[in-house]
């Protein structure tokens, strides 16, 4: 008889978004997205972070300043890194799983890439214009959106 106890794909690949997201320099938002094919195989991750080459001690890490002082012109979204982070496969119809609902700059790469459903963990930023200009977009080019529902599921790596 097989186990009952196995995590659902969603609770898998937001789990792998999770980790990702661990992965993080950022001292304030952590974020990691995980993008899964129709046929639930990974073909890619990413979390938020600076541009490859772009030495993580040298670069602002600030949230507020003047702008050039501060990491916002300079981060690379976790949504957009596992974007380009996958090398010649078609995101077309494909989910991504992100631990925070995109901004409207992510949102336009996810619609552009052929993303048809984003599944969020977090939207601390709900209401806010890139937000609601996000949803706007979303909904015209047919990109389904939810939130993940945590089960509370603890788990354990059994070492």
């Amino acid at each position: 008889m097989k186990r009952t106890d196995y995590l659902s794909w969603d609770e898998y690949f937001m789990g792998i978004a999770l980790l990702s997201a661990q992965r993080s320099k950022d001292c304030n938002t952590q974020v990691g997205a995980c993008i899964v094919n129709p046929e639930h195989k990974i073909v890619s991750m990413g979390y938020n972070g600076m541009p490859i080459g772009c030495e993580d001690d040298l670069m602002p890490w600030e949230r507020e300043g003047d702008f050039l002082d501060t990491k916002y012109p300079f981060v690379c979204h976790a949504e957009l890194n596992a974007i380009l982070n996958c090398a010649a496969v078609s995101l077309k119809d494909c989910t991504i799983y992100v631990t925070l609902f995109p901004c409207n700059e992510c949102a336009k790469a996810i619609i552009q890439c052929g993303i048809r459903r984003v599944v969020y963990l977090d939207n601390k930023y709900a209401g806010t214009d890139a937000i609601k200009a996000s949803e706007y977009m979303f909904r015209l080019s047919g990109v389904t959106f939810e939130e993940y529902k945590p089960t509370g599921r603890e788990i354990s790596f059994g070492l």
